[in-house]
């Protein structure tokens, strides 16, 4: 699918991105929890969906796939709790929102796709 590309290369660099964040909340900000818990759900997105594309089955892929998507979300979540907290500024917070959004359509997109391939075979 054109979107595994798409997906690994904006997971793996989102993760990236997120690394730095940690390191900057456990310096600057001398916040563990959080930081701890964000770095293990937005690297886990990018994992989850390599793992999907070397999937057994059709069903593997799905379900590697809806764990990265639940991930995303749980990303989103400490994300937005960031901001509220005042633990990152609201452009910090809505640049690292907007690439999380972005992974989590595509995700969805190529669930669908997935799901409406199995459907019809």
């Amino acid at each position: 699918m054109a979107h595994d590309s798409i997906l690994l290369e904006k997971s793996l660099n989102f993760a990236a991105r997120i690394m730095k964040l940690h390191k900057y909340l456990l310096r600057d900000k001398k916040e563990h929890i959080i930081s701890k818990q964000i770095i293990r759900s937005a690297t886990s997105i990018g994992a989850n969906a390599n793992e999907a594309i070397y999937g057994a089955s059709k069903a593997d892929f799905i379900a590697k796939l809806h764990i990265s998507l639940k991930e995303t979300a749980e990303t989103e979540y400490w994300l937005r709790l960031l901001v509220l907290s005042e633990n990152i500024t609201e452009k910090e917070g809505e640049s690292l929102l907007n690439d999380c959004l972005e992974i989590k359509r595509i995700l969805i997109s190529t669930l669908n796709t997935a799901k409406n391939n199995t459907d019809s075979n």
